[in-house]
């Protein structure tokens, strides 16, 4: 019997989100003026030091991310100690150009800084093989939006565990949930009945959307975060000892002067133990 500690994280591109919206001014995203209100502040500059500071400290043996800059993947793990695996999801097209103007401006560029998700895993725990999984190949709005799904088999002695991690796509209800669908059967299928950890943003709320019955109906896939949720941790094949829980969003913020502090993300790590 092997224990699996998890940690699922949407990133936001590497940017901070604080609570009050109107932190996010014009002046901030062209100027990269840092803004402030009485409890939070609102900056426009790179943050790699502080989100892996933060998820190396973290207890997990195994790390979903999404929305994580392709750049930081290498990086990332060495702060971590740990093993990865990453996936190109999104726009990818003239990364260069890219990386420069998000290393220069996060915020203006966002999301079109490009994307990944990242599978970290710590010792005990090993990679034995890497795949991925195309999703939505031709999505409505065309190739720049291609979603990919990272698998990877992990090890420890004798347990197997296949991990899928996956973004799904935001927007659009109809194609997130075929997204998940097509993510789940393949995962499914390269598992060949070992256990399945299979997790990340899937941009859908169980109080919405059928595919979590289904999931659970067809291939055994339990259970969801919780209703409102849109990051998930499902399995099969594993016993659940702590169930996927959300951080409180104190949890994900730092200090930034006197009475302020930074929030990381605009998601909740969510985090949860199994057992093979």
């Amino acid at each position: 019997m092997a224990e699996l500690r998890v940690l699922c994280w949407n990133i936001f591109h590497g940017r901070d989100a604080p609570p009050d919206p109107r932190l996010f001014t014009l002046r901030s995203r062209v100027w990269r003026v840092t803004e402030r209100n009485a409890t939070h502040v609102q900056v426009n500059r790179p943050l790699f030091a502080e989100f892996a500071a933060m998820i190396a400290d973290a207890r997990w043996s195994v790390c979903l991310l999404q929305e994580c800059p392709p750049v930081w993947a290498a990086p990332l793990a060495k702060r971590c100690e740990a093993d990865f695996q990453v996936v190109l999801t999104s726009r990818n097209q003239l990364a260069p150009a890219r990386r420069r103007l998000a290393r220069w401006n996060p915020d203006l560029i966002a999301s079109g800084e490009g994307g990944s998700n990242v599978t970290l895993v710590r010792r005990p725990w090993t990679i034995a093989e890497r795949r991925s999984e195309l999703l939505n190949p031709f999505p409505r709005r065309g190739l720049r939006e291609r979603r990919r799904m990272g698998l990877a088999l992990i090890a420890s002695g004798a347990a197997e565990v296949l991990v899928a991690d996956l973004h799904a796509t935001a927007g659009d209800e109809s194609q997130a949930e075929r997204d998940v669908r097509h993510g789940a059967e393949q995962a499914v299928a390269m598992s060949r009945g070992r256990p399945l950890l299979f997790g990340g943003d899937f941009n859908l709320r169980p109080s919405h959307s059928p595919v979590f019955a289904e999931l659970q109906r067809r291939f055994g896939l339990a259970s969801p975060t919780a209703p409102d949720a849109i990051d998930h941790l499902l399995v099969r094949g594993l016993r659940v000892v702590a169930s996927p829980q959300r951080w409180p969003a104190e949890r994900r913020e730092l200090p930034a002067g006197p009475g302020r502090h930074l929030r990381l993300s605009d998601h909740a790590p969510l985090e949860a133990v199994f057992e093979t």
